[in-house]
């Protein structure tokens, strides 16, 4: 769904839209389980920068909600992921802050999105939203014991019979040394 400027510019747009799993690309790592069903309000907001310049912001407030399915970071078997994320974001024209000098950042600036063209694509905006919310690590259970690093069996199934990691040759030298000092 597109959002324009011209349809903002006469009227706020309500939006409630539902997109089924793989309608948006969340990359290979997520998978979208359920439809994700979105809802909220598009205005325009018009900023005054200097004398003559106005600036068309789009405010969009809204809330999404999905399943997902991610693979546990110990041991890679899929764990599901509810998500209920409310968002209030602006959204700029693309280059209206170009040409200023480097000044820091606040807090609120660095909130601001920046569309391009027309209007914005709220696909776009609804796939940044859901992607945020996944957590950078997720485990299945918090006693996962993962995966063997030599055969890559899952211990949480079973136990496995891969013989005990060898002592790396390189360190012989200090065991030697810590011998001799504990003589």
């Amino acid at each position: 769904m597109l959002i324009e400027i011209k349809e903002l510019e006469l009227h706020p747009v309500d939006f409630r839209e539902e997109f089924s799993p793989g309608a948006i690309d969340l990359g290979e790592e997520v998978r979208q389980r359920t439809p994700l069903a979105s809802e909220g309000r598009a205005d325009l907001v018009e900023e005054h920068h200097g004398k003559h310049k106005v600036v068309q912001d789009i405010r969009l407030k809204g809330k999404l909600e999905t399943s997902l399915e991610v693979a546990c970071a110990r041991c890679l078997e899929p764990v599901a992921l509810p998500v209920q994320r409310s968002f209030d974001l602006l959204y700029r024209p693309l280059g209206t802050d170009a040409g200023h000098e480097e000044l820091s950042v606040t807090d609120a600036e660095a909130e601001i999105g920046y569309y391009q063209g027309g209007g914005l694509l709220l696909e776009d905006t609804l796939r940044e939203q859901v992607l945020l919310s996944v957590p950078l690590k997720i485990v299945c259970r918090e006693d996962c014991k993962g995966l063997c690093p030599h055969c890559g069996k899952n211990l949480n199934e079973s136990a496995c019979t891969c013989a005990d990691q060898l002592d790396d040759p390189r360190w012989e030298a200090l065991k030697e040394i810590r011998t001799k000092l504990n003589q």
